[in-house]
């Protein structure tokens, strides 16, 4: 811990620093444009143990829970919403791909953040902001690659 402050600062500083960093990391990501966010690259691939998304399905019983998530494209206005599904053209699948990726990758560098928090936090507090970003990221991160598989399965058949 590099700054000494009192806990409610701590709390307050910390929660505050994870609303800047969620939504000014979705705000500036939106703000790309969707064609640098492939799909197919190498860092987007599935991996093998996910079998096609069925894993999300099997060890995660995704399907109970997955639309219980909060889509945050919503909150920044002109954001592609991933759940507005009416559209079924090869241009609107490939757009919803790079949609999930676009999402996956805000979600991964939130937990990049982590470290950021033992600047002003004690070890114990760094560990509960790591468990704090886990829960909050994690389960966006297996809807957007589960979403991901379901979508690159369809447009292959």
């Amino acid at each position: 811990m590099l700054i000494e402050l009192p806990i409610t600062e701590i709390i307050l500083l910390n929660a505050t620093a994870w609303l800047l960093i969620q939504f000014g990391l979705a705000w500036w990501l939106t703000r790309i444009s969707a064609g640098h966010f492939n799909p197919r690259s190498p860092l987007a691939q599935l991996w093998r143990w996910e079998k096609s998304g069925r894993a999300y399905e099997k060890f995660f019983a995704i399907k109970r829970w997955k639309d219980s998530l909060p889509d945050g494209a919503r909150w920044l206005g002109d954001a592609f919403s991933k759940a507005d599904l009416r559209k079924r053209t090869p241009e609107f699948f490939e757009q919803f791909l790079r949609e999930t990726w676009r999402g996956e990758v805000v979600h991964w560098l939130a937990l990049l953040a982590v470290p950021l928090f033992a600047i002003w936090n004690p070890p114990w507090a760094v560990a509960v902001n790591g468990l704090y970003a886990l829960a909050a990221n994690l389960p966006c991160i297996l809807v957007q690659r589960y979403n991901r598989s379901r979508f690159l399965r369809v447009t292959a058949e």
